[in-house]
């Protein structure tokens, strides 16, 4: 054949030009290769065209063929996909004829079953509020072993610092909460996760209206004495960079014309990427580039290439999957 191959798979698009390859290679008397034609696997809320994507990258709505908020292999690699994720999804799928669209779901899906299986857990915060324990019951900062699978201690633990001031997620302290509020709370004491005691507001620290720290008295969790609910929390604290990535597009289908007539570049979302400044423990700090790890309650998240020695940059994979009373 003309490329030296026997086989030929393709989209349906190139299927109207076999006669004409044939024809070639008929006329010069070489092997014509067995095409098989079949549908483009298309992805809601994107565009899988090179040709579109690459118009993405020239008007600068994206940075690159690896930004993380297309469906590139290497976007998918460099927002923390693995590999056998992404054979599950295609293996689920399958090969049709029929034009089909998937919802992004179905490959989150297949990422959490993997990485649920291979990601290390580990406790992060997005959104610190400072913790300050009054009544600290040690001399200095102590470490506490916790497993890297809860399910799995076998493959092994990691060391977390636990000092007189933490950092809780801002989202798990309310000041004014109703009664299904299960998390810290003026009145409201909450557990700190593998510590076996618990957090009770003494006083609140304000800088202007919003609330900048809380002192609290920490306190055993006995039979009779429990918390309603565990928190994350994270001491002696690493500052790392973290990007969240939402839906590129605003329509499920970016190029019907009915639903988005001004063109797909038209129906780009805003604010697909949204970028904190939060806290990791310090054992994480030797991360390396496309390590993963679960960011317990939140999500599954990759060491991005951007990361320097001296600031980790994590990217969401995908978050947890949603239990709308697990976070009350």
């Amino acid at each position: 054949s003309l490329e030296d191959i026997t086989h030929s798979l393709c989209t349906k698009e190139f299927q109207s030009r076999r006669s004409s390859y044939y024809w070639l290679c008929n006329a010069l008397n070489i092997y014509c290769p067995v095409q098989w034609e079949y549908a483009r696997l298309n992805v809601n809320y994107t565009v899988v065209s090179k040709r579109k994507i690459n118009k993405l990258i020239t008007e600068n709505i994206v940075n690159d063929w690896d930004d993380p908020r297309l469906f590139t292999l290497s976007a998918l690699r460099r927002k923390g996909y693995p590999a056998e994720a992404i054979n599950n999804f295609c293996a689920q799928m399958g090969l049709t004829g029929a034009q089909t669209s998937i919802d992004p779901a179905a490959l989150e899906a297949c990422a959490r079953d993997v990485l649920n299986l291979s990601a290390p857990r580990t406790m992060a915060v997005l959104e610190p509020l400072k913790i300050t324990i009054l009544d600290y019951p040690h001399e200095g900062a102590i470490q506490i072993p916790v497993t890297d699978f809860p399910n799995m201690p076998e493959k092994g633990t990691h060391m977390v610092w636990f000092d007189r001031v933490v950092y809780i997620e801002r989202s798990d302290f309310m000041e004014n909460a109703d009664k299904s509020f299960r998390r810290l709370t003026p009145g409201q004491p909450v557990g700190l996760k593998y510590i076996g005691s618990m957090l009770r507001v003494e006083s609140i620290v304000r800088n202007s209206s919003s609330v900048e720290e809380l002192v609290c008295r920490i306190e055993p969790c006995t039979a009779t004495e429990k918390p309603k609910a565990y928190i994350h929390w994270v001491s002696k604290a690493v500052p790392v960079e973290i990007r969240l990535y939402e839906k590129l597009f605003a329509h499920k289908n970016p190029e019907d014309s009915n639903d988005v007539p001004g063109g797909f570049l038209s129906d780009c979302a805003t604010d697909t990427i949204r970028t904190v400044c939060g806290y990791v423990d310090a054992h994480m700090i030797n991360s390396k580039v496309y390590d993963k790890f679960q960011f317990e309650r939140i999500g599954y998240f990759s060491v991005d290439p951007d990361s320097k020695n001296d600031q980790l940059v994590f990217n969401r994979t995908v978050t947890l999957k949603e239990d709308t009373g697990k976070m009350n």
